[in-house]
């Protein structure tokens, strides 16, 4: 079979069965006997899939949505390829369910097929349900194992609100905010103890009477204690028009503190980037419309739900990073950081280890290259990250953990605040079971140990035999490990569903690829199966993984695993571009840059500005231009010989540069890695090494290397291949035979007419009019370097203090919006139709509850809302691009799947929608080529 590093890679796989160790003290801890039941999908099931086959676990299954296959048709779950005993895929309508209701019943269905089909214990991964303390508490009296924190743990930690309280306690730093919004929200309608008893006896709540006697607790903990019964009784004590008069006070409040903040908006059950919202500066008055918005993504509308939510101060230079925490209940230790900076709109996308050995050695190379402020920054992070690890092993001792959880914290300069707990596995856990492992010693004999390499293992071992764990050593597997999230995205980074992955090539050695089994072959064809990728789950694809002794080396490995990876399919947009060139730019700027949280946003719209650029170059006319501009004033013999050997080098010099222009993601990444090749000088562009050496790196970067009987699409043509290898190895020998420390050196030699020693007269006129030759158009490569300085593109980048510079032009919300469109242009619509801008799940209106957003008859105005977009589990309000009537709305009903470019709404616009002629965009885009030409010629 192929794909032999997906199916058996050794940093990811290997014999867990402690059964069959000699030790007795090893083999007690066998976890053969458990029989879970996974409930969740994504990656981490295929990865726990294999973790328990790893472990001896023969019985095990899975739960599978409807949505699935059936709701999206043809998106079955790739898992069933390799878990092929029907007995053990167990159907449900979906995961977790629309709302409390249906939630209690998932719990209820999931509890009797354990109990129908011999499962013991109970594996939620990183889904909503892994944090819902109503679930795991359901699990616990059922007798079912949890492989995950116990429901106190959950409830102490998990709930964002009860995780601040007990942060407090703990001597915690956290952010300034509110945490008990429904609790001061309940306080105005029932202010004092006595109104709290009264309220308690109407409505039957089961509340201790001692309780709200006791004058320890404060009268905001004892309106929590009322608002806890009644969510266990399905009640509403409060609306949610009161609960957002209650939040928009607050944050009202919070902005007149502090003025220049942002204030954000988070779901105590949110998680995953879900169920959080950013209010700009003075809009306090969005606060109602975007809790709504809140409530609705998480799920939490209806009668008896926990509707609180958080306002907290949005620390505005952030950095996200997060503690691995890990324990039984007894000890409780930490496995380093995770630097999760690199997001847009709350969704992860590259996740960094932060390691003390990693710290350490970079302050180390900082010092050793002079880098006196660089070093500090590192030093000050080192510091950082040793408080982080002391702070989150007190918090996770104090709300008794009893498996793995992630302490999450803001990063401010040399400050730094709590922000959550997430109480499961992370997406991004991978990035620290890859630089440390755990070593379980006897207490004994501390010669007798096992070591455990898997965090799923862990959380497996913890829920069978946790007890009786002694506390752990960790070891250092590698210094740094880097994770990019493959995800169903555009080229503006915005949720693409729908798309067919036809093809994607092998895993490469030093890859690590999670994904859902989408990677697995038929096992009778050893061919790729197609997938389609369902528009019911969040867009993630895949998490890709590289490891190395230094965050240069992993990063390196990264660009190298994109560099080579090949996907292809129908209507399929993914971000690999997106993280190549991301990569790309680290890797030429400073791989220990600090970028913060609002990082990804100006940087796409840079990469935006290079593709507005790029439109307008017309590559063909260019070549044109040079090729004329490079003959004139020759003889008429000489011309035609330069002519020719210009026409030869067409291809070879057009067909890279093509795809960069087209690609504005890979062209930023190429730009990032070649910051240093050209010089300009008095308006014009010189070179600072080779064109045709930077040719032959350019197929090389875009994965275009010739390879005999490749697709001639995908690599170098055969007879441009000729041409530039005879380049490459005249330049080889010439460097041999000369004595030129680089190309500037070079290109003064060539330009004498004398001939160097070694050579004669005429050898040397030979040599200068091959140079001349192979030299030829190669001009035409400077169009990329002028992009670049017509953009300022190098005007993002990083500080001596390693912050990173962003121009103020690239923070401009209204630029931003534009740069994304550029990236992503609008669906071609006639002018009396709205298309639907991605495919999703349809919704008129804010919530049920609500009036639609239009009718038709309604006049909508540029700017307001015409209906919302569930994509991959976030929702998306979209907004008219201009003014205008409906006439007609064209779907029916809310819940509907939508398709791309699909028209939602008929309408008359106000102002007719002028169209550009196709000679006018020609014309246009000629006269700008030439002004980028004068760089050149």
């Amino acid at each position: 079979m192929s794909n032999e590093y997906y199916l058996r890679n050794p940093l990811i796989h290997r014999d867990r069965r402690l059964a069959r160790q000699v030790s007795p003290w090893v083999a007690q801890f066998d976890c053969s006997d458990l029989r879970p039941l996974i409930i969740c999908r994504g990656p981490i099931r295929k990865e726990a899939m294999d973790v328990f086959g790893e472990m001896g676990i023969e019985h095990f299954g899975i739960l599978l949505s409807e949505k699935d296959s059936i709701v999206y048709q043809n998106a079955l779950a790739p898992e069933l390829r390799s878990l092929t005993d029907p007995d053990r895929v167990h159907r449900v309508p979906d995961y977790t369910g629309a709302n409390k209701e249906e939630r209690d019943q998932r719990i209820a269905q999931i509890i009797s097929i354990a109990r129908d089909n011999n499962y013991n214990a109970i594996f939620a991964g990183y889904g909503f349900m892994a944090e819902d303390e109503t679930m795991v508490a359901a699990m616990e009296r059922a007798g079912l194992k949890f492989i995950g924190p116990c429901s106190r743990t959950v409830h102490d930690a998990g709930l964002k609100d009860e995780a601040k309280r007990t942060a407090l306690k703990s001597g915690v730093s956290v952010t300034p905010g509110i945490d008990n919004g429904t609790a001061l929200t309940l306080l105005k309608k029932y202010p004092d103890v006595a109104a709290l008893t009264a309220l308690c006896q109407a409505e039957g709540l089961a509340v201790d009477p001692e309780v709200l006697d006791d004058d320890s607790l404060s009268i905001e903990d004892k309106a929590d204690k009322v608002l806890a019964a009644s969510y266990n009784k399905g009640i509403d004590l409060y609306t949610v028009d009161e609960l957002c008069e209650t939040l928009t006070e607050a944050v009202g409040r919070m902005q007149a503190d502090y003025p220049r903040n942002r204030v954000r908006l988070k779901a105590i059950s949110g998680g995953g980037g879900k169920g959080q919202r950013i209010l700009g500066v003075g809009q306090a008055e969005r606060t109602a419309e975007l809790v709504r918005e809140i409530l609705n993504e998480v799920k939490t509308t209806g009668v008896g739900d926990n509707k609180n939510v958080l306002v907290e101060l949005n620390i505005e230079t952030t950095r996200h990073q997060e503690i691995q925490v890990l324990g039984n209940g007894d000890w409780c230790i930490t496995m380093g950081g995770r630097d999760c900076s690199l997001q847009m709109h709350e969704q992860k996308l590259l996740e960094v280890s932060v390691t003390v050995e990693s710290l350490r050695r970079a302050v180390e190379q900082a010092e050793a290259a002079g880098q006196e402020i660089e070093a500090q920054v590192l030093r000050q992070d080192l510091v950082t990250l040793e408080e982080m690890e002391d702070e989150a092993a007190r918090f996770g001792a104090a709300v008794g953990l009893d498996s793995v959880s992630t302490f999450e914290c803001i990063v401010d300069g040399d400050k730094h605040f709590f922000m959550e707990m997430n109480t499961r596995i992370q997406v991004e856990h991978r990035v620290t079971e890859l630089c440390y492992a755990l070593r379980f010693c006897n207490p004994d004999d501390p010669n007798d140990s096992f070591v455990v390499e898997s965090l799923v293992e862990a959380m497996v071992l913890l829920a069978a035999h946790g007890p009786r764990l002694p506390k752990p050593s960790r070891i250092l597997r590698h210094n740094d490990s880097v994770e990019a999230r493959l995800n169903a995205t555009n080229q503006a980074l915005q949720p693409s569903a729908g798309g067919v992955i036809e093809y994607w090539s092998d895993a490469l050695e030093g890859e690590i690829r999670d994904d859902q089994g989408i990677s697995l072959h038929n096992p009778d064809s050893d061919v790729f199966m197609k997938y389609t990728l369902a528009g019911a789950y969040d867009s993630n694809i895949a998490l890709l993984l590289t490891v190395g002794e230094s965050r240069l080396e992993t990063y390196e490995k990264m660009a190298e695993t994109i560099r080579r990876t090949r996907m292809r399919g129908k209507d399929l947009a993914t971000n690999l571009e997106f993280h190549y060139g991301l990569v790309n730019w680290f890797i030429g700027q400073n791989i220990n840059a600090r970028p913060t949280t609002r990082f990804i946003v100006p940087y796409l719209t840079a990469v935006g500005e290079l593709k507005d650029q790029a439109n307008n170059i017309d590559l063909d006319f260019a070549w044109r231009e040079i090729c004329r501009a490079r003959v004139k004033g020759l003889e008429e013999a000489a011309a035609k010989a330069l002519h020719s050997a210009m026409e030869l080098k067409q291809t070879l010099l057009l067909r890279p540069l093509q795809r960069l222009l087209e690609e504005p993601h890979v062209l930023s990444g190429w730009l990032s890695i070649n910051r240093d090749c050209y010089t300009v000088i008095e308006g014009k562009l010189s070179w600072n090494e080779n064109p045709v050496e930077l040719l032959a790196d350019t197929y090389h970067f875009l994965n275009m290397d010739f390879t005999p009987g490749a697709p001639a699409a995908r690599m170098i043509w055969g007879h441009d291949h000729d041409i530039l290898q005879q380049a490459l190895d005249f330049y080889a020998e010439l460097n041999n035979r000369l004595d030129a420390p680089d190309w500037i050196a070079l290109q003064s030699l060539l330009a004498e007419d004398a001939a160097p020693t070694g050579f004669t007269g005429a050898s040397w006129n030979e040599v200068r009019s091959a140079h001349l030759g192979f030299q030829a158009g190669v001009d035409i490569m400077a169009v990329l370097p002028s992009i670049a300085e017509a953009t300022g593109y190098y005007s993002l980048t990083v500080n001596d203090d390693l912050s990173i510079h962003i121009p103020e032009g690239l923070l401009d919300p209204e630029h931003q919006a534009r740069m994304a469109k550029v990236l992503v242009p609008p669906v071609a619509a006639r002018g009396d139709e709205i298309l639907a801008e991605s495919g999703g799940m349809f919704y008129g209106r804010e919530s049920p509850q609500h009036e639609l957003f239009v009718c038709e008859g309604d006049h909508f105005e540029a700017g307001d809302p015409l209906y919302i977009v569930e994509v991959m589990k976030m929702f998306n309000k979209v907004y008219a691009p201009f003014a205008g009537t409906i006439d007609k709305v064209l779907v029916e009903t809310d819940g509907v799947i939508i398709h791309k470019g699909q028209p939602l709404f008929k309408i008359t616009p106000d102002e007719k929608i002028e169209v550009v002629a196709p000679e006018e965009i020609a014309a246009r885009k000629r006269k700008l080529t030439a002004g980028f030409l004068q760089q050149v010629l």
